[in-house]
């Protein structure tokens, strides 16, 4: 690929970019009650932070690196990872919102609780922080590493520090606030320059109808034949609702924007404009991967390898300056992220296991433990990133997604009997979230890993994770009907929500509306 090195007017674009996000920041966090919670943003977000934040939070370098190559080498088939979302979004909106915000909590761990006594509540904040630390931190900080390294030639230790001192800023001095209000400003940038990005191509191609006809026609679309090795039309069916439920409707880093909402009104506003903002995917970072593709084709540009698509893009179509725009994009992206789990670690962690501890623990004292936990999660995401950078020929980004699927199971299983069930006991949710758990990570590592003595192939890792969510279900429902309850749950509490009425006029038209959209798209692109 392309050596493109900053020019002067890269890094003036750069440094301006910093200097306006940080002032941002602390407008945001001047805006914050004094000693109110750095959590919650004083449950004060409206619809466009939280859609812009969830949006935000989903969005990082891994994500525009990782959508491009599949772009270039399957076409818009992994949009499916973006559009079917809505469905899950919608159920997050309907159902488990009011939930969430009708029971008056501040984290997930919480809530199941309220619902299934402290033992699960504390297994739950235990498995979320271990989740938070890998999943959030520490692949995004190696994601984000790798592209700082390429551009600073700096090691990976202190690419990962300089994303958490900036993320960390805004989570230890605004909170969720900051974190909410610094999103708003990283999106728009990042639809402006990725919009930018993907005109320029079609530009350079000839027209949306020279790319239509310039790569195989498969590439667009969404539903791939039964024996497609990579994008199989029924396991995405069938296993992306386990993944789907688990990260957009019990995972902490996702929902707490949710749970900050002023009401359940812009919670539902917000999480419908998260929906439409996920239609924005695949035409800001999965065409730019099949413009790529078109280009290579016409021989404008060249690519050794799929994962460059995204810089080739940038290497070859933006000029000196807009590049420096583009790493500030990728920044934003990065900083979204990690401060957004920051923020989530740091709840679960003072909200779950320290005010329980310390039930007469001042405003003053939680929000010192929140800055605390907030730095001792940096420091152990850090070492976890360079744990990660030493592991060699590994598709890291590939993996993930595997992985994925394998840690989903129990907790849909857990979160949909809990609120769906009322005869589901304790004693069924503990043993989904420990051994349930335990089985599906040893059945991941044999998938990823399979050792030579396995009799067997195994299925597609989205089908697979289907049956076990299958499976935990199952033996949850014969604990539960076999077994009696634990004392210390209480079985009704979740299954009440907030007394508001039917949804608004508003939000049921927007949600509608969305969901003929989604239909439109699917028919369209089959």
């Amino acid at each position: 690929m392309q050596t493109h090195y900053m020019e002067p007017l890269d890094w003036v674009i750069l440094a301006v970019y910093f200097i306006v996000l940080v002032g941002i920041g602390v407008w945001a966090s001047m805006k914050r009650k004094k000693g109110s919670s750095l959590f919650l943003a004083e449950r004060s977000l409206r619809w466009h932070h939280i859609g812009f934040s969830m949006w935000g939070t989903n969005v990082g370098p891994s994500m525009l690196i990782a959508s491009a190559s599949a772009g270039f080498t399957s076409g818009i088939v992994s949009g499916n990872f973006a559009w079917y979302a809505f469905v899950f979004i919608g159920l997050l909106a309907f159902v488990f919102a009011p939930r969430y915000l009708g029971s008056g909590i501040s984290t997930l761990p919480e809530f199941m609780g309220l619902r299934f006594g402290q033992s699960t509540r504390n297994i739950l904040a235990w498995y979320t922080i271990v989740t938070i630390l890998i999943s959030w931190l520490a692949l995004t900080l190696f994601a984000g590493g790798v592209l700082i390294r390429q551009v600073f030639d700096i090691p990976m230790w202190a690419s990962a520090l300089i994303l958490l001192l900036i993320a960390g800023f805004f989570a230890m001095l605004g909170g969720l606030k900051a974190v909410a209000y610094t999103n708003v400003y990283q999106m728009l940038l990042l639809i402006v320059v990725s919009a930018t990005l993907t005109i320029a191509g079609i530009h350079k191609l000839g027209g949306v109808s020279v790319l239509a006809e310039g790569v195989p026609a498969d590439y667009w679309v969404l539903f791939k034949p039964i024996d497609d090795a990579d994008f199989p039309w029924l396991p995405i069916l069938l296993g992306y609702p386990v993944m789907g439920v688990w990260f957009w409707c019990t995972d902490q880093s996702m929902v707490q924007p949710v749970l900050a909402a002023r009401n359940l009104r812009e919670g539902q506003l917000g999480t419908n404009f998260c929906g439409w903002l996920k239609i924005l995917d695949v035409f800001l970072y999965i065409l730019p991967g099949v413009i790529c593709y078109a280009l290579v084709q016409q021989g404008s540009v060249s690519v050794s390898n799929p994962d460059e698509s995204y810089l080739t893009m940038v290497t070859n179509l933006f000029p000196v300056g807009m590049v420096g725009l583009v790493f500030a994009v990728l920044t934003a992206a990065l900083v979204s992220t990690v401060g957004s789990a920051l923020n989530a670690l740091s709840t679960v962690f003072t909200m779950d296991i320290y005010v329980k501890r310390h039930a007469g623990a001042s405003s003053h004292d939680i929000i010192r433990m929140g800055r605390i936990v907030t730095v001792a999660g940096a420091v152990i995401s850090i070492a976890i990133t360079i744990a990660i950078d030493s592991i060699k020929g590994l598709n890291l980004f590939n993996v993930f997604q595997s992985v994925l699927g394998f840690i989903a199971p129990p907790m849909t299983a857990v979160f949909l009997l809990g609120v769906f069930w009322k005869r589901t006991t304790t004693r069924a949710a503990n043993f989904a979230l420990t051994i349930g758990t335990a089985f599906c990570l040893i059945v991941g590592v044999l998938y990823l890993w399979p050792p030579s003595w396995l009799p067997f192939s195994w299925p597609h890792f989205m089908l697979l994770s289907f049956l076990l969510f299958v499976s935990l279900v199952v033996c949850m429902a014969v604990i539960s009907l076999t077994g009696k309850q634990v004392a210390g749950s209480s079985q009704g509490a979740t299954m009440s929500y907030i007394n508001e009425g039917r949804p608004g006029w508003l939000v049921l038209s927007l949600w509608t509306l969305l969901c003929v959209v989604m239909a439109g798209l699917y028919i369209f692109f089959n």
